[in-house]
């Protein structure tokens, strides 16, 4: 089950924390895996990795935000493999503040990066899967779900994800192309250290326990239970799914009271 042999996917932002454990997953179930990323060393790394083991990987430096960078690459990896199945579209930034303190180069930079970078990957991926279908897969976030205190921007894009989901699986649903997203709540990245680090330098252990609690289950997830929510509405046995946003989030948006 959940086998994805002889399948092309296309994962952006796929060098790193939740596309990082999506395209590792993918790959061990038999996908051919193409990583489009800004991050050379460490999605090169990562198809270091997936070759090692016996796996089909391949990175395409590519900045998501350029539509020209991503017709160029899309149109080789067309090319190579006669089509494209399946687009995760998970490449995105984050930022912090509200309406008031987020200047607008943020709040440009955000838009062109999570809302632009996803319809120009759709806009280049979908004439490929016209023909024989295909499945899209977008990271939406619980962000776009709920409010949460200083996250404007995201926010705002992550609310553009899951409209754009529900147009895509609406307009493409008669060329056998399904569209789903999924909205994580806090998950363990390398940002997340990152961040911590940065904004609360001598106090990282007491920050992460309380932003791990903020889930009602207790703890963050690890980016491998996302890729396996992504493995599987991305196969086959999800055929019947579309149009649909998936919460992945310990009971953060139905259960904080």
């Amino acid at each position: 089950m959940f086998r994805l042999d002889n399948k092309v996917a296309i994962i952006t932002g796929g060098g790193s924390g939740i596309g990082r454990a999506i395209s590792s997953i993918f790959s061990k179930q038999g996908a051919e895996v193409y990583i489009l990323d800004v991050d050379e060393q460490g999605s090169k790394a990562l198809v270091k990795e997936i070759v090692a083991i016996g796996g089909i990987a391949s990175f395409r430096k590519c900045d998501v935000s350029n539509q020209a960078e991503v017709k160029t690459a899309v149109g080789q990896i067309a090319r190579e493999n006669g089509g494209i199945h399946i687009l995760v579209n998970n490449a995105g930034i984050a930022h912090i503040g509200n309406a008031e303190n987020t200047n607008e180069e943020d709040f440009d930079r955000l838009m062109r990066v999570n809302v632009k970078g996803v319809y120009n990957c759709l806009h280049e991926v979908i004439p490929h899967m016209k023909t024989d279908g295909g499945v899209i897969l977008n990271l939406a976030s619980v962000a776009a779900l709920v409010g949460i205190p200083d996250r404007f921007a995201y926010s705002t894009t992550k609310g553009a994800i899951a409209a754009m989901t529900l147009a895509v699986a609406k307009d493409y649903i008669q060329h056998n192309i399904r569209c789903n997203c999924i909205s994580p709540a806090r998950v363990h990245t390398p940002f997340v250290d990152g961040f911590l680090a940065k904004n609360y330098p001598g106090k990282e252990k007491e920050m992460f326990e309380k932003l791990s609690k903020t889930q009602p289950i207790g703890r963050m997830a690890v980016p491998e239970e996302i890729g396996f929510l992504a493995l599987y509405l991305c196969s086959d046995e999800a055929s019947f799914i579309t149009g649909c946003d998936y919460p992945i989030d310990g009971g953060f948006t139905k259960l904080n009271n």
